[in-house]
């Protein structure tokens, strides 16, 4: 059965690059043929067991699509309905697969306790995250090895290198936004893109790769960011569809151009103190140093990570200071009250003094968190609110959801960077905000 799921899904997505009507056709055949299994595997479906009972279950009358029209138009309103009518535990089907959402602070508690040989990310994530990272690095690894990867990474990130990102940062903003004039238009989040682009290479990968970046270079890590799709989750990473060539081309040249820089700083006698070198000088614990393709795949992966969330976060925060001058005054007064009127170069230290500004970012992260769904795979039986969610379910967690739940945030709607105030802004709920996670509490 689960080969036909594959099949299937490969011939949807090769239509799916001509036209939606193409889509729906094939859909349609597709439903039609698999209609008859699905009533057979119905059937041969597990029954609960005494004492026992599943998420309620949102059932569909198109077989293998199943909830995956509905979801794609308007996932948030998907979620919100489901929620008002089963609660905080349902599952539905998409494209063959079983998904069970968590919703709600308490529901959610499960993935974020929860143990990766229990929950697992990489059988979900590693599809998506392989061909654009590159192999033996990230999800491409066991969970053991991301962890010590992980640990690499953060080595290089420490208080006294964000110290020195600083000036990088407002240096490379000024330059960048001295081409813009005194009037005119711009598209916020393709500009705050290209500048967080620019630094983050800058901070992140060292100023030998920073020197090479070019408009060029930089839509080569468009195309990369742009192999984060639907179709890229769900679908075999070596089908003919455009965005996937466009993909993997993006990550050849890419590399190419890692191991030049990569082999340079090898052979160069001075020492640099950057991520780079971080990333040359440690170990495994058995003592292996990285090779130069891990090195590479894991700049990629950083710059990727950190540029993807920044910019979305950046241009909504644009977006909701533009529409409140009253927010916008507020800030600019604090920025004068702390680094003065002339509005001297800030530090690392000022940062902490931005107080206002910290509050319109956490409610701009509340209310337009870049990460909508976190997701792991069901390895063993998980119990929650009552439930048995079997082995094989995605089990999933939205901060979008969580972040505007009626019974946890007054208001829940509205952009007021005051409720962070208050001690307990959501009602005390642990994770009812949780913008890239359990790491944000």
């Amino acid at each position: 059965m689960e080969r036909w799921f594959e099949a299937g899904g490969s011939v949807l997505e090769r239509v799916a690059a001509d036209s939606p009507l193409s889509l729906l056709l094939a859909a349609s055949a597709f439903a039609l043929t698999l209609g008859y299994l699905f009533q057979v595997g119905a059937r041969q479906q597990r029954q609960p067991a005494s004492g026992q009972k599943y998420p309620p279950y949102i059932p569909s009358n198109i077989p293998f699509l199943g909830h995956a029209i509905a979801f794609g138009k308007n996932p948030i309103q998907f979620l919100e309905d489901a929620y008002e009518k089963y609660g905080p535990v349902f599952s539905f089907t998409m494209v063959g697969k079983t998904f069970t959402y968590l919703l709600g602070s308490e529901a959610a508690a499960l993935l974020f306790n929860s143990k990766n040989e229990e929950l697992n990310a990489e059988d979900v994530y590693s599809r998506l995250t392989t061909p654009v990272f590159g192999k033996g690095v990230a999800y491409d690894v066991p969970n053991s090895v991301f962890l010590e990867q992980k640990k690499m990474l953060k080595t290089g990130l420490n208080i006294n290198q964000f110290k020195n990102h600083i000036p990088i940062i407002e240096k490379e903003t000024i330059e960048y936004f001295k081409s813009w004039g005194d009037k005119g238009k711009k598209n916020l989040f393709e500009a705050l893109s290209e500048l967080i682009i620019l630094t983050a290479s800058h901070c992140l990968h060292g100023k030998e790769i920073r020197s090479i970046l070019n408009e060029k270079v930089a839509q080569l890590y468009a195309d990369l960011d742009g192999g984060f799709t639907h179709a890229a989750w769900l679908l075999p990473g070596w089908l003919p569809l455009p965005s996937f060539r466009c993909r993997d081309r993006a990550h050849r040249k890419l590399k190419s151009i890692f191991y030049e820089v990569i082999q340079k700083r090898r052979q160069s006698s001075t020492r640099e103190d950057d991520m780079l070198q971080t990333l040359l000088d440690v170990t495994y614990k058995d003592g292996r140093p990285l090779t130069d393709d891990e090195i590479a795949g894991m700049l990629i992966g950083l710059l990727l990570a950190g540029q993807h969330t920044s910019s979305t976060t950046s241009t909504w925060l644009g977006f909701f200071l533009a529409r409140d001058k009253s927010i916008q005054e507020q800030c600019y007064e604090e920025q004068k009250n702390v680094c003065g009127d002339d509005l001297s170069p800030l530090t690392y230290d000022q940062l902490k003094d931005l107080n206002l500004l910290d509050r319109c970012l956490k409610e701009t992260l509340r209310l337009r968190p870049p990460i909508m769904t976190m997701m792991r795979m069901a390895k063993t039986p998980q119990t929650v609110a009552g439930y048995t969610i079997l082995p094989g379910h995605q089990i999933c967690v939205s901060p979008t959801i969580n972040h505007t739940l009626k019974d946890c945030w007054m208001e829940n709607l509205k952009f007021k960077p005051e409720r962070y105030l208050q001690d307990n802004p959501a009602a005390t709920e642990k994770f009812a905000f949780v913008p890239f996670g359990a790491e944000s509490l």
